[in-house]
């Protein structure tokens, strides 16, 4: 009844808010928990039924819903507020907007001048570790994840006598601008916490890439990628004491990419 009322006044329930992995469109299945099973082991959109040859109502309305949310996540920016309470330094690349940074990648891989010499004047010390968030193609996902997996990488390398003090924050963020980070800092290893390209699955996914001493135009096999951190896939704390470890490890090798994995083969 109540569900009825909400609606005769034009409230409805968030459709998106709905665990696709624990619903089931399919009528009188022949084996439902068998069915459920596989759903609880993929974010795919399995048993969806239909009405006639396409989707139910209620199919097509939440692949709209996640579809928009997607875009928004792309299109939107992460908070000057959250910038702020998290202490970052905040840089910009050579991009001037969301078109520009879209349609133009080469430019979301440098800083020009003036944000050269603000991460020089900021970042002195020559850090072991320099940490680098960049709101890259998901803004939602530095906002869901950043405040859950920096206290995590922090706390793991306490553990092994190391830390990282300042934080850049990047706009207009490309994964090649933690190379121009590197040489700017003199950092030992760069580890860019960034948003990946949103899917249908979700808006929220984040991925770690790290190097040791990255340089401009280095190849790609040096880079260890930690992705899929979001909280359906890696959760944010898990992935932190896992981050931290790998940096731990790449300053004891010298070494990160495929370069680690051949070095920690051989021992």
């Amino acid at each position: 009844m109540e569900k009825d009322s909400n609606q005769s006044r034009g409230i409805f329930s968030d459709i998106s808010e709905i665990n696709l992995r624990e619903q089931l469109l399919v009528p009188d299945p022949h084996y439902l928990e068998g069915y459920m099973k596989m759903k609880a082991f993929t974010p795919a959109r399995l048993g969806l039924w239909r009405c006639g040859p396409r989707y139910k109502t209620q199919s097509i309305l939440r692949f709209r819903a996640d579809h928009a949310a997607a875009q928004d996540s792309v299109f939107s920016y992460v908070s000057p507020d959250l910038i702020k309470e998290m202490r970052f330094i905040a840089i910009q690349t050579k991009c001037c907007s969301k078109d520009e940074y879209l349609t133009r990648p080469d430019l979301g891989r440098r800083f020009s001048k003036e944000y050269e010499e603000k991460i020089k004047r900021h970042i002195t010390n020559r850090p072991k570790i320099q940490l680098v968030i960049g709101d890259g193609l998901s803004s939602a996902a530095i906002e869901a994840n950043i405040k859950e997996i920096i206290p995590s990488i922090k706390q793991g390398l306490n553990y092994y006598g190391l830390d990282c003090a300042q934080h850049i924050f990047v706009k207009y963020c490309r994964v090649g601008v933690m190379d121009q980070v590197g040489e700017l800092t003199n950092a030992d290893v760069v580890c860019m916490l960034i948003g990946e390209r949103p899917g249908l699955a979700t808006a929220q996914s984040m991925s770690a890439y790290i190097a040791y001493k990255p340089t401009m135009g280095m190849p790609e096999m040096r880079r260890t990628v930690v992705s899929n951190i979001h909280a359906q896939g890696i959760p944010p704390v898990e992935a932190g004491a896992y981050i931290s470890e790998l940096l731990y490890k790449m300053l004891n090798y010298k070494k990160s990419g495929l370069d680690l994995k051949a070095a920690e083969n051989r021992n």
